[in-house]
């Protein structure tokens, strides 16, 4: 019910972009419910067709989906164990609610990583 009443004041205030809502899961709230795999296993089936099949890159071929889908299930899984809400909710931000349209697992995990490092770092003479 929370995470439920947190997403619909962040949608009207427009911080979630419609393909967000189309079964995102964010990585942070995972609890490992059936249900919840099945909705993040939707939504990165649907984003993988979005991005190989339903845009210009035009690579539609069973192999490249299949291999993309589990790409993006890793890198959830990976994702879900992040410990910097901070830095994860601004790559989703970043990734999924502006206009990149750039919202998959993988994309998040990679630029969670990154930003993650970099937080930790400090650039020195």
């Amino acid at each position: 019910m929370r995470k439920f009443v947190i997403t619909c004041l962040l949608s009207a205030f427009g911080f979630f972009s419609a393909n967000v809502f189309a079964g995102f899961v964010h990585p942070m709230d995972f609890k490992g419910s059936d249900g919840e795999k099945n909705e993040v296993l939707n939504y990165i089936k649907e984003r993988v067709k979005h991005d190989y099949c339903d845009s210009g890159l035009d690579m539609c071929q069973e192999a490249t989906l299949r291999m993309m889908e589990q790409q993006n299930l890793n890198a959830f899984k990976k994702a879900s164990k992040a410990t910097d809400r901070k830095i994860m909710d601004k790559v989703i931000v970043d990734y999924c609610q502006s206009g990149l349209d750039m919202c998959s697992y993988h994309t998040i995990s990679m630029m969670y990583d990154q930003n993650y490092n970099a937080s930790k770092q400090e650039t020195k003479w």
